[in-house]
């Protein structure tokens, strides 16, 4: 087992990561591009994969057994929709500009989860 520091800044490199290649796909979105026209397109979804997992690994590593509460399925669901997200901007691409707002919104209910842990 490591560090809780060291799950910590995994957690925050996935996190980074994450909306990174988000906001990569959703620029391409609102420039008019779609999935096809995407030359960088399996560099972003391997870097969307990739950081998904790292935050998984390292949120539950910081758990390190401790009992999970309300907001860790909160933050389980959040994982969810960010993981479903991509393909989202893909497959909607009228979605992206409203997408622009709503992405860090949802950074910061996680920050707000992670910090207060509600329930």
């Amino acid at each position: 087992m490591l560090p809780p520091e060291v799950y910590k800044i995994l957690h925050i490199l996935g996190v980074a990561w994450l909306f990174f290649a988000l906001g990569g796909a959703t620029l391409h979105a609102l420039n008019g591009g779609d999935k096809a026209s995407n030359k960088s397109r399996k560099l972003m979804a391997a870097s969307h994969g990739v950081a998904l997992v790292i935050i998984l690994v390292a949120g539950f590593g910081l758990l390190g057994g401790k009992k999970m509460g309300t907001w860790v399925h909160l933050k389980s669901a959040l994982w969810l929709a960010l993981g479903a997200s991509l393909t989202l901007v893909q497959k909607k691409p009228g979605l992206a500009k409203l997408l622009w707002f709503v992405f860090p919104l949802l950074a910061a209910a996680g920050a707000y989860l992670a910090v207060y842990k509600p329930g």
